[in-house]
């Protein structure tokens, strides 16, 4: 049964169909297997619906609809300003100024691709001016962008939450320790690169033009406020949170900064629409394919085919860490997400593990092989944005994805980087 289901699903991805119809087809391959024939496919279709209706996901269409209404507006602007305001005249400030872009544009926007369009956009042509190769330039940004999903809210959070029922609010607090470290050894690199390539540095921005960076960006760094403040204040939940920066993004953008109009708007909720439908036509696949391995016991065959009982709670976690990087360099990390999640969650809880932990380690795995070739689909996004051939685009990435890596390494041994917040708010 697994040979036939893989079979389906690898000819399927040859011959060039998205990915949602290799899941499908694949579990409908594997139930008429099991139960030998199609007369009860309405148990398949029963799961595709149960695999989209958890409240938690109605934030998912939020979040990203509130990234595209700040990426038309003016908030990424003024949190580059903000961050530039501080940090352009320092060595190497330009770069490590786009890495603390890409961080504050994830604590608002929760998707690593609107990142690199809304933060690589601008950017990108001062740090070319100012004497950074291309190379480093675009590896900085696509790796950069990364941040964004651990940064809350970040939507593949809400995805492993869905999937393995760990609490969403907790997830997101767990990412904030990596992403800040992610963030610091970035601006090392870079100070490093800008010492070694001898980049001039920027002017120093006068007190009073800082003052009025931070003056226009206090109405963006309100969506952290709500996401954060709002869901351990206990004003909001994590859906509520998403609803409360929808509409704080359409207050500011309309009304405050009149940046976005009625006809933008609605072009936006289009393009949010179209995007949120390939999102849940997976997650319902996802589900549904999750069903299918999980009585066919497919997952107990592959997990004792590696010997993963005899492994021990570190050799679980690399082993989950591989999987879910090498399984993002090919493909979607949501589609990643709903695959792996259900087929080691078994051996997950028969370890013992905080799957708050698990849940982070996946989340930065998926968010190092988005980036990482052949396949990382934040690749394709900055190819398409900035109009450079795919070689290089990705010839800058190994150093990137060394210190991605260790940060992984490092929550494996040292498991506080995430849960420190984490126990602190619960212990609260």
């Amino acid at each position: 049964m697994t040979t036939a289901i893989l079979g389906t699903m690898i000819v399927l991805l040859l011959l060039g169909f998205p990915m949602m119809v290799p899941l499908i087809l694949g579990a409908v391959v594997g139930f008429i297997g099991l139960f030998g024939g199609i007369g009860q496919l309405d148990t398949l279709v029963a799961q595709v619906i149960a695999g989209i209706q958890p409240a938690s996901l109605i934030a998912v269409p939020m979040f990203i609809f509130a990234a595209e209404i700040m990426t038309r507006g003016q908030s990424a602007s003024r949190l580059i300003d903000l961050v530039m305001a501080f940090l352009g005249h320092i060595k190497g400030g330009l770069a490590i100024s786009t890495a603390g872009a890409c961080t504050m544009f994830g604590a608002v926007s929760g998707s690593t691709q609107a990142t690199v369009v809304a933060v690589g956009g601008p950017l990108r042509p001062r740090l070319l001016k100012a004497g950074y190769s291309d190379r480093f330039t675009l590896a900085l940004i696509i790796n950069a962008s990364d941040i964004a999903f651990l940064i809350p809210p970040s939507i593949g959070m809400i995805i492993y939450g869905v999937v393995s029922g760990t609490s969403i609010s907790e997830l997101f607090l767990a990412g904030i320790g990596p992403g800040l470290l992610i963030l610091l050894l970035f601006s090392i690199y870079a100070y490093i690169y800008a010492v070694r390539h001898n980049v001039p540095t920027e002017p120093r921005t006068p007190w009073p033009l800082r003052l009025r960076a931070m003056r226009r960006a206090i109405w963006p760094l309100g969506f952290p406020v709500i996401i954060i403040g709002g869901i351990y204040g206990g004003v909001f939940s994590p859906t509520e949170a998403a609803a409360a920066c929808v509409l704080y993004a359409v207050v500011l953008e309309m009304i405050v900064f009149r940046e976005v109009s009625p006809r933008q708007l609605f072009a936006t909720a289009k393009s949010t629409g179209l995007i949120t439908a390939v999102v849940f036509i997976l997650v319902g696949a996802g589900a549904a394919f999750s069903y299918i391995i999980s009585f066919a016991q497919i997952p107990q065959e592959i997990l004792s085919g590696i010997g993963i009982d005899a492994m021990g709670r570190y050799g679980v976690l690399f082993t989950i860490s591989i999987a879910f990087f090498i399984g993002c360099m090919f493909v979607d990390p949501i589609v990643v997400i709903l695959i792996l999640v259900p087929i080691f969650a078994p051996v997950v809880q028969a370890t013992g593990l905080d799957p708050v932990l698990v849940g982070t380690i996946v989340t930065l795995q998926v968010a190092i092989g988005s980036a990482t070739p052949p396949f990382g689909c934040d690749i394709f996004t900055a190819i398409a944005v900035f109009k450079r051939p795919y070689w290089e685009v990705i010839r800058g990435t190994p150093p990137f994805v060394c210190i991605l890596l260790s940060v992984s390494v490092a929550l494996i041994f040292f498991p506080q980087i995430a849960l420190f917040l984490r126990d602190l708010a619960v212990g609260g």
